[in-house]
């Protein structure tokens, strides 16, 4: 793979987007992607933070035609941006209406058509990039804070989005996506998104509707509006949103869910509210998507052909296929055979009472399960933080005792309702010592809710009711 096309899987006639219910084509993307090259800064990295996912399209292209890399950080928050701009000097942000202020030279996205000669483009050699060229800096936040970045080549982003496309695919009984339209909810700034919608438009032959929905009227609108067959990619949040909205739902073809581990029950109400499979994706920065499973066939997932498994609880591995260097997982999981896994935990949220261990992830599943509950989250104070256990389990206070907080999004259900059902799901030794309610938790556009974020937001919670308390 020496040269890798920006565009491949259908012709240049077809459609990549859809806006309101008009399509836009290949060729005429290819055309904006010129216009908007020709009008971009010398230099870069680019944050892309348009609004539109057809934009982000657009400055993707422009950005990797002009040699500029394409900054992906977890959010776009003040911190955030002073830290991208202290580590890529230069750096720009590219804007359109719906994007949120940054601090960084702005460049707007025109409101005017950037091209008018869809035709003529079409004409020309879609643009191809070295497979080593890198196209994105994924960034994470490193245990201080700081991003850390990822880079990410095209020729493995490409691949990565081919095996993706494949196994959407064959979850709809098809040969390609081509024809396919994909309705997300989460934005292409993520990686997620990122991968499940755009990459997956480019180079998988599907077409992506252009918003980002997020009430349940809009998500529902979107689809009805999106051609059929169409993809409603989303995450678990979102997803129970929707379902619990009570309201008739357009049919679609495919749910894929991904960024938290879907509630068997939610898998198959959805299910049923769409007439369509669920399909739950697992991924990391590092290693990009690496698995898939049909929620309610069971728990195993299957990795992405080409991709193997070796190791086994902390310590699983994967590699091949997009992967070429062995990378190690950051989740607990049993290794059945070398394409075969189930999830048990985060290694990194692992918590240790009187001997016994679980995981803050496995304690939110069982958490949200319970009827009644919109969300819900275990957290560990920070003073119950001692020092680490040599298997990297957190050991509580002093008295051996771990100080479990579960902040519930539960209007109308009593905390006793919740402790009994909570002492069915769970062992004893795990159950909250205090339950507070909430009207919401402060998760991001993808629904995923970082240490980090939980820590800062639930210190001034608990501060609120100290000072109520009698």
């Amino acid at each position: 793979m020496n040269a890798v096309p920006l565009m491949q899987g259908a012709d240049l006639t077809a459609p990549l987007a859809w806006h309101q219910g008009q399509p836009i084509s290949r060729a005429q993307y290819l055309a904006d992607v010129l216009a908007l090259a020709a009008v971009l800064p010398a230099r870069g990295p680019m944050l892309n933070v348009t609004h539109d996912r057809y934009r982000f399209a657009v400055g993707l292209g422009a950005a990797m035609l002009r040699g500029q890399d394409n900054l992906l950080p977890p959010n776009h928050t003040t911190d955030t941006v002073a830290r991208l701009a202290a580590l890529f000097p230069g750096a720009y942000a590219l804007c359109d209406d719906g994007a949120a202020a940054v601090d960084l030279p702005v460049l707007r996205y025109p409101r005017h058509p950037l091209a008018s000669h869809a035709a003529e483009a079409a004409a020309l050699p879609c643009p191809r990039f070295k497979a080593d060229a890198l196209a994105a800096q994924v960034l994470t936040s490193g245990s201080t804070g700081a991003p850390v970045p990822h880079p990410k080549a095209w020729g493995l982003l490409v691949r990565n989005a081919q095996g993706g496309a494949a196994r959407l695919a064959q979850q709809m009984g098809r040969d390609s996506l081509v024809g396919c339209t994909i309705v997300a909810t989460v934005p292409a700034q993520h990686m997620y998104g990122f991968e499940s919608s755009v990459l997956v438009a480019l180079v998988g032959g599907a077409a992506f509707d252009t918003e980002r929905p997020f009430y349940p009227t809009d998500i529902a609108a979107a689809l009805a509006r999106a051609p059929r067959p169409r993809v409603l990619v989303t995450t678990p949040l979102h997803l129970k949103t929707l379902v619990d909205a009570g309201m008739a739902l357009p049919p679609v073809d495919l749910i894929v869910s991904a960024t938290a581990p879907l509630l068997p029950q939610l898998a198959a109400r959805a299910e049923a509210a769409f007439g369509a499979p669920l399909m739950e994706i697992y991924g990391c920065t590092e290693a990009g998507q690496v698995a898939s499973r049909r929620t309610t066939r069971g728990d195993a997932w299957q990795v992405y052909d080409g991709l193997r498994l070796s190791g086994d609880g902390e310590h699983a591995v994967v590699q091949g296929g997009h992967v070429p260097q062995p990378v190690s997982l950051a989740d607990v999981l049993e290794v059945i055979d070398a394409q075969t896994f189930r999830l048990l935990g985060r290694s990194n949220d692992l918590v240790n009472v009187a001997g016994k261990r679980s995981s803050l992830s496995h304690l939110n599943y069982h958490l949200n399960a319970i009827t009644g509950v919109r969300d819900g989250a275990f957290w560990l104070p920070p003073q119950a933080n001692g020092p680490s256990h040599a298997d990297g389990s957190v050991r509580g206070h002093a008295e051996g005792v771990v100080r479990l907080v579960a902040f519930v999004v539960a209007p109308g259900v009593s905390h006793a309702v919740l402790r009994s059902a909570l002492r069915e799901r769970i062992d004893p030794a795990f159950l909250p010592r205090r339950l507070i309610d909430v009207p919401t938790l402060p998760r991001e556009a993808t629904g995923k809710l970082p240490a980090g974020v939980l820590d800062a937001w639930a210190l001034p919670q608990l501060a609120a009711l100290r000072r109520r308390a009698p």
